[in-house]
């Protein structure tokens, strides 16, 4: 059995949007006619760049390839160039392709992917999902408002999630991070007072921001979010400052959390060392694949750290999440995102149940993948997956942000 043919599908979720501008499918096949699915989580380069990235490394690394040879695969990959360190950008078209190989594999098993890693030691797993607007909310509003927030977090509650996750810290800005503005602060503890009235102690609070803060402000921030006591503070400062993040673990009360935006076992053995977070995030999407990121599932263990896979993306991440997460002792949660694109594009194979999910016992990744549907809603923007902004933070009139991909308009 050999990799032999690729093919990659930009899909576009209609709106509001949620998990991202588009999604980046691959879709390969062996030469005995055996196909397997991946995503790849990958947005600093836009789709159609992407796409010529990915069949470079396809071409380059992998056709020809017994798809058992992810170690062998992984590495040709990661040293391309004479590099031998880590890229996004590499690793997130490896990462797709890698958990298509997966795929691959146990349906020519008839096993799912689970059992390949090791066996199930997980038989539910624990859902976790951002809070976004019921359909009475507004989205001029939504982002601003306590009380709406409150609302939609006893909702999730009531229909059996544990832990929401909210962001409502300002924006994302390209400029590296930034100190936050007082007004920020004071709505960041009216979140979580809001929040935590609502539901009380039935659900965890899981603190979203995205890289934004210097280190003063986030441990600033941090320590006027202590009295709700959320379970992680994620983020809190660029990824790219490792010993920083790490003075902002010491300094504040709450679990820093980091991940989505590393890759392969490299930069979450630094984050480890120096004790910059106790809970991991990786985009398998990204973080170059099930087999790399089960690596640094043992690593964490040996420093009493969990994991927690981050989704900002579409289904078959998700689906390759709950196959590594079914096969770790050291699982916190994952992230989920239920709108009816997602549902539909896998054809309802994988869904939450009372805040849980059931990870899938059919062969491979356990998914049918409408690819008709996937093909019927391409992506016609100019926009990336998602994006910083330029402006500042906004000291004099606050901010109101949405997030990288804010939900279209009519």
């Amino acid at each position: 059995m050999k990799l032999k043919d690729l093919d990659i599908i930009v899909t576009a979720p209609p709106a509001p949007g949620w998990g991202g501008r588009y999604w980046i499918l691959v879709k390969v096949t062996t030469d005995d006619g055996i196909v397997g699915w991946g995503e790849c989580y990958a947005s600093s380069v836009g789709p159609d760049a992407m796409r010529a990235v990915i069949e470079d490394v396809f071409d380059r690394h992998m056709r020809g390839e017994n798809p058992e040879n992810i170690e062998l695969m992984f590495r040709r990959a990661y040293s391309s160039g004479f590099t031998q360190r880590p890229d996004l950008t590499i690793m997130g078209a490896f990462s797709g392709l890698e958990i298509a190989c997966w795929d691959i594999l146990g349906k020519a098993r008839g096993r799912p992917v689970g059992a390949l890693l090791g066996g199930r030691i997980n038989d539910r797993i624990r859902a976790y999902t951002y809070l976004y607007p019921l359909p009475h909310h507004g989205l001029d509003t939504f982002w601003t408002s306590p009380e709406m927030a409150a609302e939609s977090a006893l909702d999730c509650v009531d229909r059996g999630y544990t832990a929401v996750k909210f962001d409502p810290a300002g924006p994302y800005t390209m400029r590296g991070g930034h100190m936050p503005g007082m007004r920020d602060i004071s709505q960041s503890v009216a979140f979580c007072k809001a929040i935590r009235e609502a539901v009380g102690d039935r659900a965890d609070l899981l603190f979203g921001t995205h890289g934004q803060f210097t280190t003063a402000g986030a441990i600033r921030l941090g320590q006027a979010l202590e009295p709700y006591n959320p379970l992680w503070f994620e983020e809190p400062i660029p990824p790219d400052a490792v010993e920083e993040m790490a003075k902002v673990a010491r300094a504040v009360r709450i679990p820093v959390a980091t991940g989505e935006r590393l890759t392969t076992k490299a930069e979450f053995a630094s984050v480890l060392r120096s004790g910059a977070a106790t809970i991991l995030q990786p985009a398998l999407g990204r973080a170059g694949g099930i087999w790399e990121m089960k690596k640094v599932a043992a690593i964490a263990e040996v420093y009493n750290a969990q994991m927690a896979p981050h989704l900002y993306a579409g289904p078959v991440e998700w689906a390759a999440n709950i196959h590594f997460a079914t096969s770790i002792p050291n699982l916190l949660m994952c992230e989920t995102i239920e709108t009816p694109f997602h549902d539909q594009l896998i054809k309802g194979s994988i869904r939450v149940e009372q805040g849980f999910i059931t990870p899938p016992s059919a062969p491979g990744l356990g998914i049918e993948v409408d690819e008709a549907l996937a093909r019927a809603h391409p992506y016609t923007g100019d926009g990336l997956h998602l994006q910083m902004q330029d402006a500042l933070c906004d000291y004099e009139k606050g901010n109101n942000f949405e997030g990288g991909a804010p939900a279209p308009r009519d």
